[in-house]
């Protein structure tokens, strides 16, 4: 089950603009900065208070958010929550038959282990589950 929600991930087209902006906006503070090859983009992951946005910038229209940006436009791509375990937590979900994007944890930002469960899984919205 979730413990928590670890962050909200945003779609944008310019990754420096947006971190100035949420810097501005909100007070927003760069806790993370790396790029994710095997996911197609380059993200930022910034402390808003206690809680935590993470901007994604494709690294090219062929990407997951490459062709959502084409698609949809910038703005809300996912909500991350965070899980003890992340393959005993999919062995669950698959059990429960729902629908899953990955069968098996992969490396997200700052090294965690993340998997997607499909948007029809949970009304409309891209969820993201993330342990340490």
């Amino acid at each position: 089950m979730a413990l928590n929600v670890h962050h909200v991930g945003i779609a944008v087209t310019d990754l420096d603009a947006s971190i100035e902006s949420y810097r501005s906006l909100l007070g927003a503070t760069v806790e993370h900065r790396e790029t994710v090859e095997d996911q197609g983009v380059e993200a930022a992951s910034l402390q808003v208070g206690t809680s935590r946005i993470e901007l994604l910038c494709p690294l090219g229209p062929d990407t997951p958010v490459g062709k959502f940006l084409a698609k949809r436009g910038p703005g809300l791509h996912h909500v991350a929550f965070e899980v003890a375990d992340l393959p005993a937590e999919l062995e669950r979900l698959r059990a429960d038959g729902v629908q899953l994007i990955d069968e098996t944890p992969r490396r997200g930002l700052f090294g965690h282990q993340v998997a997607f469960v499909h948007p029809e899984a949970t009304g409309g919205v891209l969820a993201e589950f993330v342990a340490r």
